[in-house]
């Protein structure tokens, strides 16, 4: 296999093997191998310090209170089923990196997180199929600061003749990289497009999520654009989410709808849907995990600010979309995530939550079928329609009680992840959206 390997990338002209990983600010952060020194790091990876894990997006420091410091390493050691040569980067590669301390799985590796719980829910019978749905905005850097790259509306066919090349690239430079491409159209704020890609099984999916974002913005620099993930840009101008797209599945069977069940949602599906609402205001510290989030998450925003779910119910945390043929829903929708948030634990701790709804025989409620920033504080308490956390600090404090999601994390995950959104959390609530911007744009 090493010399089959070694060949491949002699023969595609790879001098650069980077190997990535994603932190728990969910930074894409990456050490590149030579081709020449390749064969020593093939099998054990790149060193890297355990305390990559406690640095928050501020700065490149481990957080106080994390447990972690200058002493203490870790293997990152290649998955070599992730390699893909870049073509936005020639000779140069990509390589997905797993956490490896002592020659086991480091209790701290986002990706591993990941790993178990498909392991957990293929244990209940069940294969997760994922795709994270992806806004970002094309910006111009100016004297005056960042501009949009056009001033068009949603699905404005001036913005895809203005975007034609740079959109083009990314979507062939996706194609080569193995992901399928689906569809594109403008969105909504100016200059902010929609590019998505299909599904996958959750590992993958999570791994096209840093694929995904890592072509996006290279790309654009190459157009001298920014692409930004960033949720909130722009205070009078549409938010970017990543909405999360899920179907259940076994023996090559999608479980997620059953025509004899009312509301065409099976058991199955009813009650994965019902442990993710149950557990939504703890999930948002892992899935909108950044200050800048909960500027997007606001009522009449499309964004999903109620704990609540609906079919084709835009307003609704989770939309379960209707379809044209039989089954008429074969997936839905998770709106509160953004591209802050690190794909690895975001689909990780939903799949935990979700499989604690089928275990607890949690009962999904009625689906909401009008906004329901609409309703009265009465009528939506007497619905059990609740306003999702307004703040990083208020999901940070639903987290920190939600047992089944620190169990499902591991103490040493959780605590180290907790520091670093505490940390973020007092480091930045007072900011003004300008400062958030200036800090934030590029790293997301």
């Amino acid at each position: 296999m090493e010399k089959e390997l070694l060949k491949n990338i002699d023969n595609l002209g790879i001098r650069f093997v980077r190997i990535l990983w994603c932190d728990n600010a969910n930074i894409i952060r990456g050490k590149a191998v030579h081709r020449g020194s390749l064969l020593e790091y093939l099998n054990h990876g790149v060193g890297i310090c355990a305390a990559q894990q406690a640095i928050p997006v501020m700065y490149d420091a481990p957080v106080p209170g994390s447990g972690l410091g200058p002493v203490g390493e870790v293997r990152l050691i290649p998955d070599w089923s992730t390699f893909t040569p870049l073509p936005y980067a020639p000779n140069h590669a990509r390589v997905m990196g797993d956490m490896v301390l002592g020659g086991s799985p480091w209790g701290l590796c986002p990706r591993n997180f990941l790993k178990m719980m498909i392991t957990q829910a293929k244990n209940e019978g069940l294969d997760v199929i994922a795709a994270f749905e992806n806004e970002f905005y094309l910006l111009r850097q100016t004297p005056d600061g960042i501009v949009p790259a056009d001033d068009t509306v949603f699905a404005s066919t001036l913005s895809m003749d203005i975007h034609q090349n740079v959109i083009d690239e990314m979507a062939e430079a996706l194609v080569q990289q193995g992901m399928l491409v689906e569809q594109y159209y403008p969105e909504s704020g100016p200059g902010q497009q929609e590019l998505s890609i299909l599904y996958k099984d959750a590992l993958g999916a999570a791994d096209q999520q840093i694929a995904f974002r890592e072509t996006v913005r290279a790309i654009a620099r190459q157009h001298d654009l920014i692409a930004s993930f960033l949720p909130k840009i722009f205070a009078d101008k549409a938010g970017s989410g990543c909405h999360l797209h899920l179907s259940l599945w076994h023996d090559g069977e999608n479980l997620i709808s059953d025509p004899e069940i009312d509301g065409n949602l099976s058991g199955i599906a009813r009650r994965f849907i019902a442990g993710i609402l149950h557990h939504l205001p703890a999930l948002m510290a892992l899935t909108v995990p950044s200050t800048n989030s909960y500027r997007r998450i606001i009522p009449h925003a499309w964004s999903g600010a109620f704990c609540c779910w609906g079919i084709d119910n835009r307003e609704a945390a989770v939309r379960v979309p209707t379809h044209p043929e039989s089954p008429s829903s074969t997936h839905f929708e998770l709106k509160t995530v953004d591209a802050t948030a690190n794909p690895y634990l975001a689909l990780g701790a939903v799949i935990a939550a979700g499989l604690d709804g089928i275990r607890s025989c949690l009962e999904l409620g009625v689906p909401v079928a009008v906004d329901p920033g609409s309703l009265s504080a009465s009528e939506r308490h007497a619905n059990g329609i609740e306003r999702l956390p307004s703040n990083l600090g208020e999901s940070i404090e639903q987290l920190s009680n939600d047992p089944v999601l620190l169990n499902a994390l591991g103490s040493d995950l959780a605590h180290v992840y907790l520091a670093v959104r505490k940390a973020e959390w007092e480091g930045m609530k007072g900011f003004e959206l300008e400062e958030e911007v200036k800090l934030l744009l590029e790293r997301y």
